[in-house]
């Protein structure tokens, strides 16, 4: 009887310690960054995705481009979308492919700013602890990147969010590729906590602009279109708690789309290197504003009350602009 009660008080034990987990991790908190902006009230940054290629396909060229305009705005920081080394992410920290496809290429003074990044599907067919992990900082410290976490920027508050785990294919179709998936077994469970701390973080927002930014579309008319996952799960969440932009990268060009149901815009920027030419679809919708089949990147310019949004092609040219008034959720 006294070992029947022994063994019963050690189950309970461990059940409780399980319990306390479980519970601890449901709650945990994304990871914020304060990131101080110029204190007059603005705030301007540059949005890139897809990028990494030692400079080739164009990457060098974009840079070029990405080096003047971040002068003239006086940019606060470089938001990435994604796949940020190709094709297979980096081997480990010491991996040449980080210097010679970031370090190596965006060279301008204008762009020694932090460079806040999440990961992309090519990302995670590397070494993913590898691509986290702090050491990187110490090569250059411009890099910060995590699965999911927070920019606070004052008058923005940018959630940066880790897709690629709930794109079920990818664990189940991986054709030819290996994928690093420490840290996001089970999927289910981590997208689901995933889900879990950014409705948590977007109820307790009181940021002027809310802005949510992934790798993968939630609308595109670009080679891999909407993804369902992403319509179903975040778009739902994105609308209940206003956000202003959605922001991704994956297909390899430049989108502007508004929702129909809401006063969000989503904004396509994975035209950091090499770009699909004629792999598209749906131009012909009405939400569709803007699509550019080639290299390039996106400005965004915020005040309390004002946004606009540019997009610029290889050369520099400014092919796409838009505006909104916080005040009036209009288009100009």
């Amino acid at each position: 009887m006294a070992k029947f009660y022994k063994n019963s008080m050690v189950l309970c034990f461990w059940v409780v310690i399980v319990f306390v987990i479980s519970s601890a991790s449901a709650f945990t908190r994304l990871k914020k960054f304060d990131h101080l902006t110029k204190g007059d009230g603005t705030l301007n940054f540059l949005v890139i995705g897809d990028w990494g290629r030692r400079g080739a396909f164009n990457q060098s060229l974009v840079a070029d481009q990405m080096a003047k305009v971040g002068e003239k705005l006086n940019i606060d920081f470089v938001l990435s979308t994604g796949d940020n080394f190709y094709d297979n992410g980096l081997t480990g920290i010491h991996d040449s492919n980080f210097v010679e496809s970031f370090t190596n290429v965006y060279t301008a003074q204008s762009l020694q700013k932090k460079w806040y990044s999440v990961l992309g599907n090519h990302d995670y067919r590397g070494n993913v602890k590898a691509q986290l992990s702090p050491y990187l900082r110490k090569i250059d410290s411009r890099w910060v990147c995590l699965r999911s976490f927070i920019v606070n920027a004052e008058i923005a508050e940018i959630f940066m969010v880790d897709t690629t785990p709930f794109m079920e294919y990818y664990f189940s179709e991986p054709k030819d590729h290996t994928y690093d998936w420490r840290g996001v077994i089970p999927p289910k469970a981590y997208s689901a906590n995933v889900l879990k701390q950014l409705e948590k973080a977007l109820s307790e927002s009181t940021a002027k602009w809310k802005i949510v930014l992934g790798h993968h579309a939630i609308r595109s008319v670009g080679h891999h279109g909407d993804t369902q996952v992403l319509v179903d799960r975040f778009l739902p969440m994105l609308r209940a708690y206003d956000v202003d932009f959605y922001m991704n990268g994956h297909d390899h060009c430049l989108e502007h789309i508004s929702d129909t149901e809401s006063p969000m815009q989503f904004l396509v920027s994975g035209a950091g290197s090499k770009a699909w030419r004629g792999d598209l679809k749906g131009l012909n919708r009405k939400d569709v504003h803007f699509f550019h089949d080639g290299q390039g990147f996106m400005s965004v310019q915020l005040t309390p009350t004002e946004a606009e949004i540019k997009y610029y092609d290889v050369s520099g040219s400014v092919i796409h602009r838009w505006n909104r008034s916080k005040l009036l959720h209009s288009a100009i």
